[in-house]
């Protein structure tokens, strides 16, 4: 790591206002070349709108940004990229109708004597992929990528344009742990280089990996700042939400139900190596009110075993049962009709319609219910998405507000509410805290638990062991498409890793 740790980027007094809403309240801002500089807060804390406006994507309403010690105005994101600032932003900003090759260099082609120079290309990107330990093509489409491999993408094409000041937003939200590692890797050549990195992240106790110097929003203010040494996770949390708090525990004082859902010998194939199974001959049985965590490294087959059970993947073998009766031959909408409801690990492609307002997407899979005489009832489709505003606790002024304008807690407890509204006997929630922050992760398991009090079965996958720690009755460990273990509240996790595959710290 480089030694000189000057100040190369500040932001002074940034105020950033929405209409009547003040997002950012005078924010004073450093960045050190040669260190990573963390930035924590809750969503709606402006994290993401000061990001925004040091990256060009944005203007602020009062302030200054100084780059170098010069004032400086960015009026796009090119504009800072030509500075040397680029960014790496919370949400996939990916093109799946292209490669991966023509994501990197989209907006700025290598040119040759006859047009767009491929090989080129192809040559540098290979070289960001063999760097990240991304073993796919550079011609592979982006739709046929994971999102944790989707999510590479994005920081290897940020690395690509070779900036000396780099943001990343959350860019370890769907990375398992090896993966995680490999960016931390990249994160310390790229200090030893003199790069000055603004780093933000909800997994605090990963921050801390890393972090040389912390700073901490609240409602628009600078609430806390400090170096390493003088930090831990009760500093940062303390600062954040006022509070040192957990995930919650597994809900007591009642008795689970009879068995709800039964995975009997389910095999998923590989659809791109079909020799492959991704789940292989797994069982799995959920009661009601029980709250079940499913652990494993990415490629595991989490994913895949709970899209199989919603009907998302195809099934190459085992049966599917609710309440004992088969329903491996319904679609998507008749499983979600008998019960069973998923929210997808990507709430943004797959859980929201970004066109559409809060209460739209609250009541779309229900819209029977808003019906009179054959027609869609506003007033009641209304009525009924207050009432599941009410229901999941969305902090939203009403329901015709642009769910874009919630915070990403919010937007998940919207495609929670929305799969609450078909009354199901089974949840499944694939990383259910993907991008939210621990005050909101709070809020989302405690609604977990509150369902599983009332009966409902609840399966949920993470790769971070600490949520496996929280609300789970039962903690099953995938490896290679099948499972590993089974363990009980009461593990540690260095068991849970251990299972997993994963490399347990000394």
């Amino acid at each position: 790591m480089t030694t000189d740790n000057s100040v190369v980027l500040e932001a002074r007094g940034i105020v950033k206002t929405y209409g009547g809403t003040r997002a950012l309240k005078g924010v004073n801002f450093e960045v050190r070349k040669g260190a990573v500089t963390t930035l924590f807060g809750e969503n709606g804390a402006g994290k993401s709108t000061l990001m925004k406006i040091l990256s060009g994507v944005e203007q602020p309403t009062a302030g200054q940004i100084v780059l170098d010690g010069e004032p400086v105005e960015f009026a796009s994101t090119n504009d800072a990229r030509d500075r040397g600032i680029s960014i790496i932003h919370q949400e996939l900003s990916l093109a799946p109708n292209l490669s991966v090759r023509d994501n990197i260099f989209m907006g700025r082609e290598i040119v040759g004597k006859f047009g767009v120079d491929y090989a080129e290309e192809t040559r540098q990107t290979q070289a960001l992929l063999d760097e990240m330990q991304l073993p796919i093509s550079p011609d592979t489409m982006v739709s046929d990528l994971r999102v944790g491999q989707q999510q590479i993408i994005e920081i290897a094409r940020a690395l690509s344009v070779n900036s000396r000041i780099l943001i990343m937003d959350e860019p370890t939200s769907a990375l398992a742990a090896a993966e995680v590692e490999v960016l931390f890797g990249i994160i310390r050549d790229l200090l030893a280089r003199g790069v000055a990195i603004v780093y933000i992240s909800h997994h605090l106790e990963e921050a801390l990996e890393v972090t040389d110097h912390a700073v901490v929003l609240r409602d628009g203010n600078m609430t806390a700042h400090g170096d390493r040494d003088e930090i831990d996770l009760e500093w940062i949390v303390r600062n954040m939400v006022g509070d040192n708090f957990d995930l919650g525990s597994p809900p007591e004082g009642y008795e689970f139900g009879d068995t709800v859902l039964t995975v009997d010998s389910l095999t998923v194939l590989d659809p791109e190596n079909p020799e492959r199974a991704i789940v292989n001959a797994l069982d799995l049985q959920v009661r009601a009110g029980e709250i079940v965590c499913i652990y494993g490294l990415m490629g595991a087959g989490r994913t895949e075993l709970l899209e199989a059970i919603a009907g998302k993947e195809k099934v190459a073998g085992g049966d599917i049962r609710l309440d004992e009766e088969s329903i491996l031959d319904l679609s998507i909408a008749e499983r979600i009709d008998a019960g069973v409801g998923l929210v997808p690990e990507d709430r943004q492609r797959d859980g929201l319609v970004q066109t559409f307002d809060v209460g739209t997407n609250l009541t779309l899979a229900s819209l029977g219910e808003s019906l009179v005489r054959g027609m869609i009832s506003r007033t009641k489709e209304k009525s009924r998405a207050q009432e599941l505003i009410t229901a999941v606790t969305v902090k939203t002024p009403g329901p015709e507000l642009p769910i874009g304008s919630l915070s990403g807690g919010n937007q998940q407890k919207v495609v929670i509410g929305k799969i609450v509204a078909t009354h199901p006997r089974v949840m499944l929630l694939d990383e259910p805290s993907r991008g939210i922050d621990i005050g909101a992760k709070a809020e989302v398991f405690g609604l977990l638990a509150d369902r599983a009090r009332q009966g409902l079965a609840v399966v949920y996958s993470t790769s971070e062991v600490g949520e496996c720690l929280s609300i789970a009755h039962r903690i099953i460990v995938m490896r290679r498409g099948q499972i590993s273990a089974e363990f009980g509240p009461d593990a540690t996790k260095d068991m849970i890793m251990a299972a997993s595959g994963e490399a347990v710290a000394a």
